[in-house]
């Protein structure tokens, strides 16, 4: 979708404006002259700010021309500064809106547009090869004074001949190449980060904008768009009130929610960009109390910033005065902190894209418990929701209003749940999650617990993902499901004409799934992280305790798997059962996804499947934590992929957990108030 507002009736848009007001301005253009050219502002207005809530509904980006263009336009009014009405309306907080043109001679005010709102792109085909080549040269370096390289892309475009176009295509790259040189010679980037650019700019970023989903020039048709009236995490209010606060919400090492609440106002004013301040050492907080391990890399000394990802940004289902984000954690403007669990997945999946050309996606199955105070001997505690057993019929009953209301929540927030059911435990549900690409998976579980923990505390009862909260019943576990795909296409799962499939496996899966087989012990430092976690990972309890692998062998902790739809002899991805609802799901994640790069890599195979129930013969998974923490300690290649220092903070956090909770057995009924 393309706009020429700026070269009719201008840039200041009035998004307020009405639908009479515009029906009076097409009357006056069809009563008026002939030919009929369409100038009115408020009919202009209107279909401007109607195509952009398509545009917003679609998930599509708008493009609109700004500064020069056709000779009659008032090139005052092209300025894209114009355009702060439309960007400041909250209808339009999630639009992605597109500068064309380098909005030339309105450079530098594009860049600012583009560093301070997150809809904003720019575009600066027609520029080059319009001016001349210092006019070229200078309208990037204004455009990337502020703008990031993520928003910035190149379109060829021409005009009068058709050889324009080819001079576009051809000066561009020597354009581009003279501008990042000169950023390269004054230390602004790095050789590798200036290649980075290059990459975004002619390539990655228009595939990601414009969901192109191409590989040389061939577009993947199966990407086909479909409206999304009530687009993902919208923030208008179905009721039409106003939001008072906003939660900014990150989770720490130890997995457990956080938050900071900004008032709405201050946060649409400035926290939105410029985020909030919080001490380094709330990622060093432990499961038992808001203190630092011994050994910790962190102090209360120094400050980072939290920066809201404004692709999240939600309205609570169950407050609708408030609205929820995720925080990326920056070291200073534009720089992730070395410790952010988000940006760390962020960075192996790029490994993953950029080595292999693939993408991680994950599907997490979520066991948790419902708990109702109850008094015994006098006193209170939590004690089961219903004594009832798998799937059965009578605790969907007795669970089903909580159940649909959580589901209609999960909804509202475009979280799609395929299946959910009674747990073998008492009080225990589980539900299942759609597959997504592993960020985007990551980030959904933490909105489903705050969505399954909110509804249950409406109903006076608690929701817990603890792993073990009865020692003598089933426990919990976030099972996750991996498999891999190449511009949509299912990669892991093998073929019946291809000689390398082996276990239903193509190649690429078999390597992968090594990779993960072979660092599982030290996987299980992040994915198990607590000691509680090992009281759930216990032989003949289907949560997988020995190392081993299986063909749906549910007592295996990596089970391959064939849903309907796939021939039986065939897998489409793996389940990983040692992962717990105490998991930050980003880390978890990450620790999987390097262990499957490290397969890729170094080409691993696997050895025969356990097709049978484990058995003592077998070698076990790391019996406890401190198990877990020494092979993590032994395994060179998260400290390569994750981070060195996040891996040495983890494996502090995780002794000091062990020596807590062995002097304090019965401490971790606690953890029901924080996971």
């Amino acid at each position: 979708m393309k706009s020429i507002a700026a070269y009719r009736s201008g840039l200041e848009i009035d998004p307020s404006v009405t639908g009479i007001e515009a029906e009076e301005g097409l009357l006056q253009e069809l009563n008026g002259n002939k030919p009929i050219r369409i100038t009115n502002k408020s009919f202009i207005d209107y279909i401007f700010t109607h195509s952009l809530e398509v545009a917003v509904s679609f998930e599509l980006p708008l493009q609109i021309h700004t500064g020069f263009g056709d000779k009659d336009l008032d090139l005052r009014k092209s300025n894209p500064l114009h355009l702060r009405n439309v960007l400041e309306d909250k209808r339009f907080a999630k639009s992605k809106i597109v500068l064309l043109h380098a909005s030339y001679p309105f450079s530098k005010e594009a860049s600012y547009l583009a560093s301070v709102y997150s809809q904003v792109y720019l575009d600066f085909g027609l520029a080059i090869p319009k001016l001349s080549v210092q006019g070229m040269i200078s309208s990037l370096k204004e455009l990337l004074e502020l703008a990031p390289t993520k928003k910035v892309m190149f379109s060829t475009d021409g005009y009068a001949f058709p050889e324009t176009f080819y001079l576009g295509a051809k000066r561009s790259r020597d354009v581009v190449y003279n501008v990042l040189s000169d950023t390269c010679g004054d230390g602004d980037l790095t050789i590798e980060e200036a290649l980075e650019a290059i990459e975004d700019i002619f390539r990655e970023n228009a595939l990601r904008l414009y969901k192109l989903n191409s590989v040389n020039g061939l577009i993947n048709r199966g990407n086909i768009f479909t409206p999304n009236i009530v687009p993902k995490y919208f923030n208008i209010s179905q009721n039409g009130g106003e939001v008072v606060f906003v939660r900014i919400i990150w989770v720490d090492t130890s997995g457990q929610h956080r938050c900071r609440v900004v008032p709405a106002g201050r946060f649409y004013e400035e926290v939105k960009t410029k985020g909030v301040g919080l001490t380094q050492a709330s990622m060093a907080l432990l499961s038992y109390m808001d203190g630092l391990a011994e050994g910790s890399t962190l102090t209360g000394v120094g400050e980072i910033r939290l920066i809201p990802d404004m692709t999240t940004i939600a309205r609570l289902p169950w407050s609708t005065k408030e609205e929820m984000v995720l925080a990326d954690m920056h070291a200073k403007p534009g720089e992730a902190w070395e410790y952010c669990p988000r940006s760390a997945l962020l960075r192996v999946t790029k490994i993953l894209q950029k080595e292999f050309n693939l993408v991680m996606n994950a599907g997490f199955e979520n066991e948790f418990y419902i708990l109702k105070k109850m008094t015994r001997n006098g006193a209170e505690e939590w004690g089961p929701f219903d004594s009832s057993l798998y799937c059965s019929t009578s605790a969907f009953d007795t669970a089903s209003s909580m159940l649909q209301e959580a589901y209609s929540f999960l909804e509202s927030l475009d979280i799609t749940v395929e299946q959910l059911h009674a747990e073998a435990g008492k009080g225990q549900f589980e539900f299942a999650f759609k597959y997504l690409p592993c960020n985007l998976a990551a980030d959904n579980i933490i909105y489903a617990r705050e969505v399954i923990r909110a509804v249950a505390r409406k109903h006076g009862l608690i929701a817990t993902f603890i792993p073990k909260y009865y020692l003598n019943d089933i426990g919990s576990g976030s099972h996750v499901h991996i498999s891999l795909s190449d511009n949509g296409r299912n990669v892991f799962i093998g073929s019946e004409n291809d000689p390398e499939t082996h276990y239903g496996m193509s190649k690429i899966g078999q390597n992968f799934l090594a990779g993960v087989y072979h660092h599982l012990p030290a996987i299980l430092a992040f994915t198990a992280p607590l000691p509680n976690s090992y009281d759930r990972i216990k032989p003949h309890t289907w949560s997988g305790a020995y190392h081993c692998w299986g063909r749906e062998n549910r007592e295996a902790p990596l089970r391959t798997a064939c849903p309907p739809g796939i021939p039986l002899e065939l897998v489409s991805n793996f389940e990983i059962k040692a992962f717990d609802g105490c998991a930050n799901p980003h880390l978890g994640l990450a620790s999987i996804l390097a262990a499957g790069i490290d397969g890729l890599r170094r080409g691993l195979t696997l050895p025969e499947p356990t097709d049978i129930e484990p058995s003592d013969n077998l070698k076990r998974l790391p019996k406890d934590l401190g198990e877990a923490v020494s092979s993590l300690d032994g395994d060179e290649i998260f400290k390569e992929f994750i981070g060195e220092k996040l891996v040495t903070e983890i494996i502090a956090m995780r002794k000091a957990e062990i020596n807590y909770y062995s002097k304090n057995p019965w401490a971790y009924k606690d953890l029901i108030h924080r996971y």
